[in-house]
């Protein structure tokens, strides 16, 4: 009988069903089994303390989950441990009354672990372990109280092992259940704090629980990505609006019809610690924005799509500013998609941050230009975009526009008789371009 018993034990380590058997009628043997049965558990819940002490130390021996937990609350683990014992042995003896709390008891155990991390597979060993101990512990009392019984405790083994694969499911469940929860209240939690960081809100004393949850550092430099795709991914998909270039961290953010993303860029400038005495000055580093140029440029994105992206700040406080620069590079963003970087598009930023002096500009300086007609309008300002953008070069103008640099000379001059301006002298130019990023931006 020893033998049968260590094999079973031996088995509990596999898979449990998750319903028990149905219910069988039971034969004469199977009612003195169940006498047999009651007689040894009863014996087990006077020896209880026993019986627990025993399986937590087997616990701290062969579960190291358990172990370490037990190195802080050891008086909680034995409790816990005694607490499921006598309602689980007490369930034997009276199904009808203990069956329910039993299964509370397993579901606040399985609650528990989950919330403090313990390994679903540590816990449903534990229970495993007790199971074994307890069938052990009811046929070595039957064999040494009354060794003629032992047989008939093969008649009722089915009914204990089911009732600890039955709780072993109850626990899986629980564990399972309160997992979900947790996961969904700690991604909550870090949207929430994502949101407050990129409103502005996020109050300077939690600012350290912030980065340590979100995994950023408190005084790193930064930057945010702002995007509007021309097509919503469904609500959940998952997958970034962009590609960002290998190996590039960023934390996405959905707000409205923007994706936001926080970039970090390293640590804050302050942070880079001075060469050793005797070792050679490190070699200058590039701009803060040098960074963003290579992500600017490697950046792909669906056609369409619309990115901005921001100056480089200082600190986690300042990636609510970040995402301010970042949507206004993004109002700097061509209609028919592309992607800003605000730095290298300053005056269109300053055109686009205040629409109602850009618009005021745009009419000022070109509204002579509309009295023409559209053909004859969109000429002069085709070729006043090409020639500025050909840093003033009438004969590169010219090749952008297939035509003799003296027809873009006669052009620039007939646009100086109309506009009144004179696009030698500097303050002119400059008020030009505004307003030509003005048109392109605000008025279309």
């Amino acid at each position: 009988m020893p033998q049968v018993v260590r094999s079973r034990i031996r088995a509990l380590h596999g898979p449990p069903p998750v319903t028990p058997l149905p219910h069988r009628a039971r034969s004469l043997a199977d009612r003195d089994a169940v006498a047999v049965l009651h007689r040894a558990a009863r014996v087990l819940l006077d020896a209880l303390p026993e019986l627990t002490d025993r399986l937590v130390e087997a616990l701290r021996e062969q579960e190291p989950a358990y172990r370490a937990a037990m190195e802080t609350e050891a008086a909680e683990i034995w409790q816990e441990v005694h607490h499921s014992l006598r309602h689980n042995v007490a369930s034997l003896i009276q199904p009808r009354e203990f069956r329910e709390a039993a299964h509370r008891t397993s579901r606040w155990i399985g609650e528990t672990r989950a919330e403090q991390g313990v390994p679903l597979d540590a816990v449903m060993h534990a229970f495993r372990m007790g199971g074994a101990m307890v069938w052990q512990d009811l046929v070595d009392d039957t064999a040494r109280r009354s060794p003629e019984d032992t047989r008939l405790l093969v008649h009722v083994a089915a009914d204990v092992w089911n009732f600890v694969d039955e709780h072993c499911a109850v626990v899986a469940e629980a564990y399972r259940q309160a997992e979900r929860r947790l996961s969904w209240r700690r991604e909550n939690r870090q949207r929430l704090m994502t949101a407050a960081l990129l409103d502005g809100t996020a109050r300077i004393a939690d600012l350290p629980d912030a980065a340590a949850m979100l995994g950023l550092p408190v005084h790193g430099r930064y930057a945010v990505l702002a995007v509007a795709a021309a097509r919503r991914a469904p609500h959940g998909a998952g997958e970034p609006p962009v590609t960002l270039p290998d190996d590039t961290p960023a934390l996405w953010h959905s707000a409205g019809e923007l994706e936001l993303a926080i970039i970090p860029l390293g640590p804050a400038s302050a942070d880079v610690e001075p060469p050793a005495e005797g070792e050679a000055e490190p070699a200058p580093t590039a701009e803060p924005a040098a960074g963003l140029d290579l992500l600017a440029a490697e950046l792909t994105a669906p056609a369409g799509t619309r990115t901005g992206i921001s100056s480089v700040v200082e600190g986690l406080a300042s990636v609510g500013d970040a995402r301010r620069l970042a949507e206004t590079a993004l109002r700097a963003c061509p209609a028919s998609g592309g992607t800003i970087l605000l730095d290298e598009h300053l005056p269109a930023a300053l055109v686009v941050s205040s629409p109602g002096l850009g618009t005021a500009l745009a009419a000022r300086v070109l509204g002579p230009l509309d009295r023409l007609d559209p053909a004859d309008r969109d000429v002069l300002i085709e070729t006043l975009t090409a020639w500025l953008d050909s840093d003033g070069s009438a004969q590169r103008a010219g090749a952008r526009l297939y035509c003799h640099r003296n027809t873009v000379l006669n052009r620039l001059r007939r646009f100086e008789q109309l506009t009144g301006r004179c696009l030698t002298r500097p303050s002119d130019a400059v008020e030009v371009s505004l307003a030509l990023a003005a048109r392109r931006l605000l008025v279309g």
